[in-house]
């Protein structure tokens, strides 16, 4: 028989004392519920959300699909006849970082926010100054719980067919390395041009 360590388990580890409890999950749940039901009454009719741009995601993977961005950029609110200052009191988010690297892209969200005022009520300070029509128009007005202006849809998927003959004659790898490799030899092919017209015209001179 092996000598062997008398067991001397020690198990008093005080679990309860570590345990996480949520009871007061469905609380909270309901308390978030009422906040936003008492935001949506206090600034009615207005919209619950800021218009905000249509986007592409980013990523090869993903670039297909449109989503709704941050902000709009200076040169799409420029486009649309508005500032930036007067966007952000009517209910437009904007985000001075972005860019637009297209024309596709800044026709369609300069359309968002035309398409935006053109819903727009916008009352004076002044109560003095508002017309009757302004008051009907605003007491008819409906609180829109999403986005105001709804996404583009996207262009439907082109149905199968046949391949045709031209097609077939096309040469795509080999046309994209060409245009690569102009691309990357431009600023040498035009520095070359530039040195040859220079010899040409040194030795006519002489």
């Amino acid at each position: 028989m092996q000598n062997k360590q008398l067991p001397n388990v020690h198990l008093r580890k005080e679990w309860d004392l570590r345990v996480r409890t949520w009871f007061n999950q469905p609380g909270r749940k309901l308390r978030r519920r009422n906040a936003r039901v008492a935001k949506a009454a206090k600034i009615a009719p207005r919209p619950l959300e800021l218009l905000r741009p249509a986007v592409h995601c980013p990523t090869v993977k993903y670039n297909r699909k449109t989503r709704v961005g941050r902000g709009f950029t200076l040169e799409e609110l420029k486009a649309a006849g508005i500032t930036a200052k007067y966007a952000a009191t009517i209910g437009i988010a904007v985000d001075y970082r972005r860019k637009n690297r297209s024309e596709e892209s800044l026709a369609v969200n300069t359309q968002r926010i035309k398409d935006y005022l053109a819903q727009l009520i916008v009352l004076p300070t002044q109560a003095k100054q508002r017309t009757s029509e302004q008051k009907q128009a605003y007491q008819a007005a409906v609180q829109v719980p999403g986005q105001v202006v709804p996404l583009p849809k996207v262009a439907a998927a082109e149905a199968p067919r046949a391949v045709t003959a031209e097609e077939k004659q096309v040469q795509a790898y080999v046309t994209l390395r060409k245009a690569r490799g102009a691309y990357k030899s431009h600023g040498i092919a035009q520095k070359r041009k530039a040195e040859l017209k220079e010899k040409k015209a040194n030795s006519v001179k002489k």
